[in-house]
């Protein structure tokens, strides 16, 4: 019962976190060509959902993950897992070290320079190259999760 109920969170914790992601590129589309402060709220919203909302789903996604390998009596060495692991690390790397600092480098040019700067524009840009990137990566897990490919 208890990897059951762990299963409905996990599942209901991913939906939630990628239903988030899944959204920030339509919010970006719409408020593009629309005034400088309501981009700007637009992008700190997407932020505060980032920080406090799909990240925090993403950390728990790993806990309840492993509590129900574990419960389950698989090993992490079983080959879907250990893909998934290392998926899920460079996931990290992305949004840590490309996605977090672009987006924030994003909001300062908006909130200095205006939509129409280079610097806004290009970290824009490179954010939608990120957000595909890490979202394939994400779909894989997601694939990987599902099928248990053997």
């Amino acid at each position: 019962m208890e990897y059951t109920i762990t299963k409905f969170i996990h599942v209901t914790l991913a939906i939630v976190a990628l239903g988030a992601n899944a959204t920030y590129g339509v919010w970006l589309a719409r408020v593009a060509k629309l005034d400088a402060q309501t981009q700007l709220f637009v992008l700190r919203t997407i932020k505060v959902i980032d920080d406090r909302i799909a990240n925090v789903a993403y950390g728990l996604l790993v806990v309840t993950g492993l509590f129900m390998v574990f419960t389950a009596g698989y090993a992490l060495t079983t080959r879907w897992i250990a893909f998934a692991i290392v998926l899920y690390v460079i996931a990290l790397a992305m949004a840590f070290g490309l996605i977090t600092p672009n987006f924030r480098r994003a909001i300062r040019a908006l909130e200095s320079e205006g939509p129409a700067s280079a610097t806004f524009t290009r970290a824009m840009s490179q954010g939608r190259l990120y957000g595909i990137g890490i979202s394939v990566v994400v779909l894989a897990i997601v694939f990987l999760m599902v099928v248990k490919p053997t």
